[in-house]
């Protein structure tokens, strides 16, 4: 983290640029632009973040942050709203999820009967942004500019969305549910955000309609009183502040936020190429990360280099992870999994080293998908799960 002189000083961001609401900035290494970002203003029920953006709030989580445990704490989760005006308040008496269209008997259920749907259960999932990394990304591409921070994991706590929505009777023909919250357009006439998901996703055992999370309520900017839960899946389809469900008779969802963005190639492509096909992006890829020393971290040249990390599996669990380091894949030590979807502690010890030495985390999940070694560019800068190495100096 650096001061407003430090930043000045060292020709990172001009003094005209820095705004006067922060004292302390985050450079962040984005190799096609700007790198500097203030950690502040402080938000409600947030501690210091990296602010991306004030209105509507894109706050990012400081990479520090991950290297403290696998459970992301709520006053350092990530924060990303879509474009829309969220509520700054909300009457929790008044709250009401409204279940609709393919289905027998709509309802208007209150928050008490929601959680009266169902069995409370709790997952424990990772929740990131289809963007993440994209500020990484050469040649760099449009969107918010997140380094790593913009995911954390947390156990979530609510009921199963598949018994909430049998409060309404589900027609037999249905074949997507679709589901919006409580934020509004910024610009009059533009598009609502909305979602949806196959019908036997929403479904499963671990999708659920949550008001908890790590023990706590919900963070009013995480989606209070209710936010969907779909583990494996970009955090896209985690809608916030939950306050309405579509049952949908059709396959075809040709709703903005579906039909014309957040969508990826379908095949690979280059920058400058047009008009290709694209798909939804939907699951999460595996992904890992070096915590415990940053990029150009000085060691010790006699003792040897305790290698901490975190890794996930996108959309199942991560069944190894590697060091790579000087042309060897060296097996690290997985620590205890406390949720399959979610992220996994694992350490390395490397031997002394005499010489600068570049080194990457690479992660395998249980379906057997790899992390590859260089990233295939798209023009949103979707789904980055490259192997992320740095350089370690030998003091």
């Amino acid at each position: 983290m650096l001061s407003r002189r430090a930043l000045i000083a060292s020709g990172v961001v001009g003094a005209a640029a820095l705004p006067a609401l922060a004292e302390r900035f985050a450079d962040l290494a984005l190799p096609g632009g700007p790198s500097a970002r203030p950690l502040g203003p402080i938000f409600p029920q947030k501690g210091e973040m990296i602010v991306q953006r004030v209105h509507p709030p894109l706050l990012e989580t400081p990479f520090d942050v991950f290297d403290t445990g696998v459970i992301t704490p709520n006053d350092r989760f990530f924060v990303r709203w879509a474009g829309g005006v969220m509520p700054t308040s909300i009457e929790a008496k008044a709250h009401r999820l409204t279940l609709r269209g393919a289905v027998k008997q709509p309802v208007a259920l209150t928050l008490d009967e929601v959680a009266r749907a169902g069995e409370t259960v709790e997952v424990t999932a990772v929740n990131q942004c289809a963007g993440n990394g994209r500020g990484l990304q050469e040649p760099r591409v449009g969107g918010a500019q997140w380094a790593h921070g913009a995911m954390g994991n947390a156990r979530w706590r609510g009921v199963r969305l598949r018994d909430v929505l049998d409060k309404a009777r589900v027609s037999s023909n249905a074949k997507r549910v679709r589901f919006a919250g409580l934020d509004t357009p910024m610009i009059e006439g533009a598009p609502q955000f909305i979602k949806s998901l196959p019908i036997d996703v929403a479904r499963r055992d671990d999708v659920i309609v949550a008001w908890g999370m790590n023990g706590d309520m919900l963070p009013l900017l995480n989606g209070y009183p209710l936010r969907l839960i779909v583990p494996g899946w970009f955090a896209t389809y985690w809608v916030k502040m939950l306050s309405d469900i579509e049952i949908l008779d059709t396959d075809v969802d040709d709703s903005y936020f579906m039909a014309k963005t957040y969508r990826m190639p379908a095949t690979p492509v280059a920058p400058g190429d047009k008009d290709f096909p694209t798909v939804p992006i939907s699951y999460m890829p595996p992904r890992s990360w070096i915590t415990s020393h940053a990029q150009g971290a000085r060691v010790a040249r006699d003792r040897p280099i305790e290698l901490r990390g975190i890794a996930m599996g996108g959309d199942a669990g991560v069944a190894r992870v590697e060091v790579l380091a000087g042309g060897k894949a060296i097996p690290a030590t997985l620590g205890r999994d406390e949720g399959t979807l979610g992220f996994r502690r694992w350490t390395l010890s490397l031997p002394p080293i005499a010489r600068e030495l570049v080194i990457g985390a690479r992660c395998t999940n249980a379906n057997g998908v790899t992390q590859p070694d260089v990233q295939a560019w798209n023009p949103s800068g979707y789904a980055r799960n490259v192997v992320e190495r740095i350089t370690l100096v030998p003091a």
